[in-house]
Parts: structure tokens; C-alpha cells; sequence
């Protein structure tokens, strides 16, 4: 079992598999992409694989697959197999933006892979465009579309953006509504490759809140596990359910269960903070579970109590790219 230095247990791994995406949001990264890794410094398959592993044998019993985008990996399938079959593996989920994911639907709902969360920050085309700065809306649509109707757990994940999506708030509430989704609007996070530098926020968690309570008055809260990052609620007469991620607050951090290994190996015990180990070596030099086991361990004996504190191991933090970090 993984247990940090503050006795929080962890159980749950953010799995990256690339570092690459297809979409170029601006939220994210520059317009020009950034200086993606050569394939030979990502983790093979195989690599995957045993990591998948040995987390689970410390006690993992959720991973989440994420990227960049994860099916921009052409042998991600190979990967999303071996974990179906892992025991002890209760929970496998996606994060995706439902650009490539079309084709491996039917597989997905075989392996019983079926927590999907799918990142759109728009319900109109043109925004969904003008964010993503690229024209894949139809495409994105039509496969929402096809998860929530052959049962997925769908969780639509919308970062709330100054100027830019504010308008879509109430919107895609509104067309969701009839649908049994999740809509989860994010406080924005400055993991955006240096495009833009912000210490404050407008649309924090309470201000989301606000704007949607003043258009839907009758809102119940729901109950939340104590390991939520979401504040969950529903309104009356919908189907659907949002929530609200107070991503840039951070106040959550008290009860993290996460831990991040991006594609290339590091070991992120908090987004906000620096990694703290690499993998990729150790599984290329050592075939001795046990030694990368023990570095797991001693990572997570190491880790911050919350955001604010692992900010400030860096001063560059503002610098990174959430496709390099891993979700």
C-alpha cells in the first residue's frame, strides 16, 4: 500500500501514455505546439505494462489513462487489454477529447472500460474551434454522442475560460440535461506552456456556482466520496449532474489519493509541484520489481501537503504544458 508522509493512502494512478495531441487548445500550449519527446524517452508498451503492475500490487485500484491525447498512441488498445485483465484493477478510465476515440468504442465497452471523461470547453462549434484551433467539433460531437447513448460513464470535463467560453456555461448544461452525464466545469490552471502568466482567476469555484444558481435556482447538492475533487450537484428536472472542480484553489488537497507518472517516467505526487523520480531508467536497467517498488514507496514518503506548498519548489511551474504533465 502507498501511503504518504501525511497518512493519506493512494490508490489511485494518472497513467500517461503520450505526451502528443492532435488538438493545439489555448489554454494548453502555444499555437506552435511545444518541443514534444522523441518516441525512444516515452514509455514502450511494455513499460506500461509493468508499471500498471507493480502500482497495483502497492495497492493502485484506479488508473486513468491520459496523455496529451491517449489514442494519438496507435498501440494505447494493447495497453488498455493488459490492464482489463489485472487483478485487483477496479477502475479504468480515459481522459480523452473524443477526436480518435471512435473506432475503439466497441472494444472499450467489450473490455468493460466504460469511465470515460471527455474534455470539451464548448458547446458551440465556433468556440469549440476558435479554443481548439482546430476543426474537429462534428467529430467530438458525434462521438459524445455515440459513448453516452451505448451506456459509457461520460463526465464532460469544461474549463472555464475569461472571455473565451463563459457563454457556454449555461448551454451545455442545458443540452445535457437529458442525458445521464456528468458536467464538470474546471477553474482554469496555468499549466499552458508559457502562453499565458495569471496569479488570480475570475472564474473560480464560487463564481461558477453563482452563474449557474442565478439561471437554475433549485439545486440540490449531492453526496461526494471524501476523495472527490468535485463539489457535485443537480439541478431539478435534469438528468445530468455538474460539478465543479476547484482546480486553481486547491481545496481538495487534503484528502488527495493521486498519484501522476507521465509518459516519459516522472513521478508527480502534485500537479502544482516538481517531479520527484524517474522510472524509465529503472525499468531499462532493472528487471527487479521490487527496486521499483521501493522507489514508488520513497517518492510518496516524500510528498507536499498540498499544492500551494509544492508551488513553491519552483519557480518555472508556469512554464509547463498539462499535455507534458500528464492530466
Amino acid at each position: 500500500m502507498l501511503i504518504d508522509n501525511h497518512n493519506r493512502v493512494l490508490n489511485y494512478l494518472r497513467l500517461a501514455v503520450t505526451d502528443r495531441c492532435n488538438l493545439r487548445c489555448n489554454y494548453c500550449m502555444p499555437s506552435e505546439g511545444i518541443n514534444f519527446v522523441k518516441n525512444d524517452q516515452l514509455l514502450s508498451i511494455a513499460e506500461l505494462k509493468r508499471v500498471a503492475s507493480l502500482s497495483v500490487a502497492q495497492g493502485i485500484d484506479k488508473i486513468r489513462i491520459t496523455g496529451g491525447e491517449p489514442f494519438v498512441r496507435k498501440d494505447v488498445m494493447e495497453l488498455m487489454r493488459y490492464m482489463s485483465a489485472l487483478d485487483g484493477l477496479n477502475d479504468i478510465s480515459i481522459t480523452t477529447n473524443a477526436t480518435l476515440i471512435g473506432p475503439h468504442i466497441d472494444e472499450l465497452k467489450a473490455l468493460g472500460i466504460k469511465n470515460i471523461n471527455v474534455s470539451l470547453d464548448a458547446i458551440d462549434k465556433a468556440t469549440f474551434e476558435r479554443i481548439t484551433r482546430r476543426p474537429h467539433y462534428d467529430t467530438v460531437h458525434e462521438n459524445l454522442i455515440r459513448l453516452i447513448t451505448e451506456g459509457f460513464n461520460v463526465r464532460i470535463n469544461f474549463i472555464v475560460l475569461e472571455g473565451q467560453n463563459e457563454q457556454d456555461i449555461l448551454s451545455i448544461l442545458e443540452v445535457m440535461r437529458h442525458y445521464p452525464v456528468s458536467v464538470r466545469f474546471l477553474e482554469e490552471m496555468p499549466f499552458n506552456g508559457g502562453s499565458k502568466q495569471f496569479e488570480h482567476i475570475k472564474w473560480n469555484y464560487k463564481a461558477i456556482f453563482e452563474h449557474i444558481k442565478e439561471r437554475y435556482p433549485d439545486i440540490k447538492k449531492l453526496v461526494s466520496p471524501v476523495t472527490s475533487t468535485s463539489i457535485n450537484y443537480q439541478i431539478k428536472g435534469h438528468q445530468s449532474t455538474f460539478g465543479i472542480i476547484p482546480s486553481f484553489s486547491r481545496t481538495f488537497c487534503g484528502s488527495c489519493n493521486r498519484l501522476r507518472i507521465t509518459a516519459t517516467g516522472d513521478i508527480i505526487t502534485c500537479l502544482y509541484g516538481k517531479p520527484k523520480a524517474n522510472l524509465r531508467d529503472l525499468l531499462r536497467q532493472s528487471s527487479d520489481d521490487e527496486v521499483v517498488k521501493k522507489l514508488l514507496q520513497q517518492t510518496v514518503s516524500n510528498r507536499a501537503k498540498t499544492g500551494f506548498e509544492a508551488q513553491q519548489e519552483h519557480q518555472a511551474v508556469f512554464d509547463s504544458s498539462m499535455t507534458s504533465i500528464g492530466g
